[in-house]
């Protein structure tokens, strides 16, 4: 049993705004639409993914899940790079997220692969940098939280600051 030292609580507000004006009559009379609210913080628009009668130009959960791994990851590896000296002057990540549909309509996550790109100072530790992503991976509180394989498939290359 792992045992934890502190808790966090994380509060928000969502709010569905996809009544056409008939509530969920039927499946096609409502919108997919949602927002998210965190005191002091822009909104977020949010609806369901298009193959789901969502709205393209709004955030869906499923990308949200994806982003949630990919920052948590960032965070965790900036931090620990810090702490060991790798100096990271470039980060960008451009992570897959598959999730397959079941007969009955449900679904689930059974990957997410991350794809970071990073650079780092000539004069930081490579091999280092390369290593410090595994324990990214193990301290992550997402990647901790999720059923599924977070993979992580870095790049990382040295440039001169």
């Amino acid at each position: 049993m792992i045992k934890y030292s502190k808790e966090h609580l994380y509060q928000l507000a969502l709010q569905w705004t996809g009544n056409r004006g008939e509530g969920t009559v039927n499946y096609r009379a409502y919108e997919r639409t949602y927002q998210i609210e965190v005191s002091g913080k822009p909104v977020i628009l949010g609806s369901s993914d298009p193959a789901f009668r969502g709205d393209k130009n709004k955030y869906n959960p499923e990308e949200l899940l994806v982003a949630s791994i990919s920052s948590c990851h960032l965070l965790w590896y900036l931090h620990l790079c810090a702490d060991e000296g790798v100096i990271v002057i470039d980060y960008s990540d451009f992570p897959v997220g598959k999730m397959c549909e079941t007969k009955n309509g449900g679904g689930r996550f059974t990957e997410v692969i991350l794809q970071p790109e990073i650079t780092i100072t000539t004069e930081s530790d490579l091999e280092q940098a390369t290593k410090l992503h595994h324990k990214a991976h193990e301290l992550c509180f997402i990647a901790n939280s999720v059923n599924f394989p977070v993979i992580c498939q870095p790049s990382i290359k040295c440039k001169d600051n």
